[in-house]
């Protein structure tokens, strides 16, 4: 199945059509809007084959972790991993889904996918308003033979609580000392002020804008790019190489990811290694309480995960990373090991 631009820009319900509906046949779920697309083609195809429905709604990490902590879904789902002492805090366990890349997209007249060069440290100086037009002479000179516009920059971002802001800001914070130092790292933080900022809701919302934007640059998850035809730019790497986002540059950085030393699965794959790494890489999570009211439930989302795992062409069809199947082997360790019902294990 291939997503139109109408769906990527909804950030809606995941309703896939009627059943009658028991307690362990709908499952309730929020959060981040990086893995949507991913998660909406898993949950169509499962409900066609089980009969499970999968709500999910696309309403940032922010909101997503709110909505788990307050028990009012029955899973969790954010980009911006959280520590242990945050996990356990909330009685919660974290486990990673799929992995997938954060990719700057344009809207400037005559410049197509993958012919704009960008470093990280004028990436981050563009979002701190010190470059301000695309004709400026420190683009020009990375872009040479490229006709750029004497046109404004307007720089779109999330204004909502987000996990791929989170991993943004985090790149931009290892690339760049004046962001590290002026901005910071955060799911929510404050924007440096200017008149060119523009704020969109959901990886969908900043997608939109750049959309309707001549001049605007945006971060977006990169199904958002291809399937809303946004012009993608290419990256400098840790390695000093300029690269296009594709599945095998996000593989590439996926491969260094050591996730059986990550205490609650708390991994960053910005910036990693290697001549073919694209360098803005992310993982998302499902967080979900390790005391379950209902054991039936419980085991309902752990069947739908594994289920989810076990269809990794699906992932890859959307250029989303799947997980290992030697880190699935450690989420079900963790959820046999945590997940408990009236003090008996789920599992």
């Amino acid at each position: 199945m291939k997503f139109t631009k109408t769906v990527l820009l909804a950030s809606a319900a995941l309703c896939l059509s009627s059943y009658a509906f028991s307690a362990t046949n709908e499952l309730n779920g929020a959060g981040a809007t990086f893995p949507y697309p991913v998660y909406a083609k898993w949950a169509e195809a499962y409900q066609k084959e089980t009969g499970v429905k999968i709500n999910y709604q696309a309403i940032g990490s922010g909101g997503g972790i709110r909505q788990i902590e307050a028990k009012t879904v029955d899973f969790g789902g954010t980009d911006a991993p959280l520590d242990v002492k945050e996990l356990n805090k909330e009685g919660m366990i974290q486990f990673p889904m799929v992995m997938g890349g954060i990719v700057p997209v344009v809207h400037i007249p005559q410049i197509k996918e993958g012919q704009l060069k960008l470093t990280g440290s004028l990436l981050a100086d563009i979002y701190l308003g010190k470059v301000k037009n695309w004709n400026d002479k420190r683009i020009g000179e990375l872009n040479p033979g490229v006709s750029l516009p004497d046109l404004p920059i307007y720089v779109v971002h999330r204004s909502d609580g987000s996990g791929t802001t989170f991993n943004f800001t985090d790149y931009l914070a290892r690339v760049s000392s004046d962001w590290k130092n002026n901005v910071g790292v955060g799911k929510d933080i404050t924007w440096p002020s200017a008149a060119t900022d523009i704020g969109g809701k959901g990886n969908a919302g900043v997608a939109n804008y750049v959309t309707r934007t001549k001049g605007s640059i945006g971060y977006v998850e990169y199904a958002y790019a291809t399937q809303n035809h946004l012009a993608y730019t290419q990256m400098k790497n840790k390695a000093g190489k300029f690269v296009n986002p594709t599945a095998k540059s996000f593989q590439a950085a996926a491969a260094n990811a050591d996730w059986k030393h990550a205490p609650g699965f708390k991994l960053i794959l910005n910036d990693q290694p290697g001549a073919t790494t694209w360098p803005m890489t992310s993982a998302t999570f499902i967080l979900m309480h390790k005391n379950q009211k209902d054991a039936d439930k419980a085991k309902a989302m752990v069947k739908f995960f594994t289920w989810s795992y076990q269809h990794p062409e699906m992932a890859k069809d959307l250029d989303y990373v799947p997980m290992p199947e030697s880190v699935v082997r450690l989420v079900n360790k963790t959820w046999k090991n945590n997940l408990k019902s009236n003090g008996q294990p789920v599992l």
